[in-house]
């Protein structure tokens, strides 16, 4: 196995050189402007030239491996250049291209086991009597409009229907096994914010662009819609590898069948579900603290840790779960491995509990938190023994596993959840500090504290699981920091734009008392006067949080803030990507590629990469 190069064998008293000391790798994954790449062809005729010569070339690939977006680009832009063509049709002809590629697989797969997306802006804005459920438009097919066209032939094929608009339930209805492929329409802005995730992890997917993105009664190419809708079964002669069937594994895991099944609970008793209302009153007490555990266990969550686990595993001990028959290949798992995969997700899920306590947060998943349900005393307590049981799930199979292979992941293990503390305890001791001066270099030691360990535990345990981890051991440890790093930075980023997931509102880190890399950075670079205001700011309730978050954001902006994080992301990802060109064997560099492209996924929007200011090349991080 080859080691990183040289600038990335960081020692544990250095961590982050310079940007200059990064070599330039040759994935393009950085923010970047697109509008301009967004321009649909004019007329019919061309569209249907510059779909021919789509399809002249996918016929020519190689189609094991799915393309990145960016190796798409590549290929697209060359054709344009062929056909003489300007780069404003880049994003259109990307979609077109990724359609040809994914053809002949999505053919093989029954429409009973496809997916049909739907935008909601084909309805008629006027009048149209279906309303919205939690899965999108409820359409009545009353024939106003093309979607009841579609929707009528689609419904009687067999698909599972979603007339949506980006919504997230669609990767969870992939996750959940219901359906193997997406088919879909709509506008280039839906089709980019998509693109990454489904053609990274493989799923076979062909699209039809609306010809405008305005929102209101913009129209398609039906013809091309009807005919990728009645596409016929076929036998494909080729697959490309997926990572659908170890994120289904990941998922299905926590499931309460399966959950019970690889972990029997030991108390017993009825699930929480089933006592009729009565939560946790209803249990025997004895009972109570393992059900309320199972029961969180099974809610939401992305599952990313444990995928990464089994797909590092699946990746050293050859690959085969990412191909057309991984499910049957991953079936063959032992439970010793679901179950060392599934304690790296119940150490997360504790620390959960024990943040949302710590943070007051009301809401997880969609439902009251545990304290606000039980209560602080008993939330900390089903913290404490998920915590146990992670452990547990690891040490009851050193028969199985091996003594040497169960110590070293729990020692891992370990390591990683005294980090954790370590991060959080700074976190805390800094929010309630009277004094709320913070160094950049200070934030981001937190970070490499907090978020890190997490995934070199899951890196770890995979790699462990397989066999030796001695090639490995550093530069999973580095690539573990610069994507911890990374990720925290574009989660603080993401507190300014709000979210879907938890936090209702812009700014909710700084009204928490947060330690974040932005708020660094502005004490790092306001003058004397407006740091004194940014720091009376925090702690000023007297002044309306409206206020407070308009004002800091103003700050932030004079500070050029939200630009020099986003070069931070930037300086990890590449020294994450330059760790990840030296990996032997070829499945886990592009495991390793893979998560770095959906991890650290960002807005395609943001403003241009300049020049790397002072205080960024000058960050350099003590390790802990």
């Amino acid at each position: 196995m080859a080691t990183a190069p040289a600038p990335q064998q960081l020692s544990d008293e250095s961590f982050a050189a310079t940007t200059e000391s990064v070599p330039e790798t040759t994935r393009k994954s950085r923010r970047r402007k697109t509008a301009h790449l967004k321009l649909v062809p004019e007329t019919r005729g061309l569209r249907e030239k510059m779909r021919a010569k789509c399809a002249e070339v996918a016929a020519k690939l190689d189609k094991s491996v799915p393309l990145s977006k960016d190796d798409m680009e590549i290929i697209v832009r060359a054709a344009l250049d062929d056909l003489g063509m300007p780069e404003g049709y880049v994003g259109w002809m990307m979609v077109v291209f990724a359609t040809e590629f994914w053809r002949d697989q999505v053919a093989t797969i029954p429409p009973e086991r496809r997916l049909f997306l739907l935008p909601h802006c084909l309805k008629h804005a006027e009048g149209c009597p279906a309303d919205y459920d939690e899965f999108g438009l409820e359409c009545k097919e009353c024939g106003a409009c093309s979607i009841a066209d579609f929707r009528g032939i689609a419904d009687d094929m067999g698909y599972k229907v979603l007339v949506a608009e980006g919504s997230p339930i669609v990767l969870k209805i992939i996750l959940s096994g219901y359906v193997d492929a997406i088919v879909g329409v709509a506008c280039l802005n839906v089709l980019e914010k998509a693109i990454d995730k489904i053609l990274l992890a493989g799923i076979p997917c062909m699209a039809v662009p609306l010809l405008s993105s305005d929102c209101r009664n913009t129209s398609v190419d039906e013809d091309w819609v009807d005919e990728m809708v009645r596409l016929h079964k076929t036998e494909s002669t080729q697959q490309t590898r997926s990572y659908v069937h170890l994120m289904r594994a990941a998922t299905q895991m926590f499931e309460p069948e399966q959950l019970e099944r690889i972990v029997p609970r030991l108390r017993g008793g009825p699930r929480l579900a089933e006592v009729n209302g009565q939560g946790a009153a209803g249990l025997n007490p004895i009972a109570a603290t393992e059900a309320i555990a199972y029961d969180f266990l099974s809610k939401g969550g992305k599952h990313s840790r444990p995928f990464i686990t089994l797909a590092v595993y699946d990746a050293l001990t050859g690959g085969h779960g990412t191909l057309s028959d991984g499910a049957e290949k991953i079936s063959g798992f032992s439970d010793a491995i679901l179950r060392t995969a599934m304690s790296i997700e119940t150490f997360h899920k504790a620390s959960l509990v024990h943040d949302d306590i710590e943070d007051d947060d009301a809401f997880r998943y969609g439902e009251e938190t545990l304290h606000r349900r039980y209560g602080i005393p008993t939330a900390i307590n089903v913290g404490d023994y998920m915590i146990g049981m992670g452990y547990r799930l690891v040490s009851r199979d050193a028969k199985e596993l091996g003594p040497d292979v169960v110590a070293d992941i729990l020692n891992n293990l370990a390591d990683a959840h005294m980090k954790l503390s370590e991060g959080q305890g700074a976190e805390l001791l800094w929010r309630d500090a009277k004094d709320k001066r913070l160094k950049p270099l200070d934030a981001l030691k937190i970070y490499a504290l907090k978020t890190s360990p997490a995934f070199e535990a899951a890196l770890y345990s995979g790699v462990r699981l397989a066999g030796s981890v001695d090639d490995y051991a550093e530069p999973i440890k580095q690539f573990s920091r610069n994507m911890g790093v990374a990720f925290q930075i574009l989660n603080d980023l993401k507190d300014w734009r709000g979210d879907d997931d938890n936090k209702l509102s812009a700014g909710g880190d700084t009204l928490g008392g947060r330690p974040t890399v932005l708020w660094a950075l502005a004490i790092d670079g306001l003058p004397s006067a407006e740091q004194a205001e940014l720091l009376e700011l925090v702690g000023d309730e007297t002044v309306g949080d409206e206020y407070r978050i308009s004002r800091v954001r103003q700050l932030y902006e004079q500070a050029d803030v939200f630009e020099k994080a986003h070069r931070l992301v930037d300086k990890h990802q590449q020294r994450a990507e330059s760790i990840a060109d030296a990996l032997e064997p070829e499945e886990l560099r592009r495991l390793f590629y893979y998560l770095i492209d959906t991890v650290l996924e960002r807005p395609t929007e943001a403003t241009e990469p300049q020049v790397p200011s002072p205080i960024i090349t000058q960050l350099s991080i003590a390790a802990p």
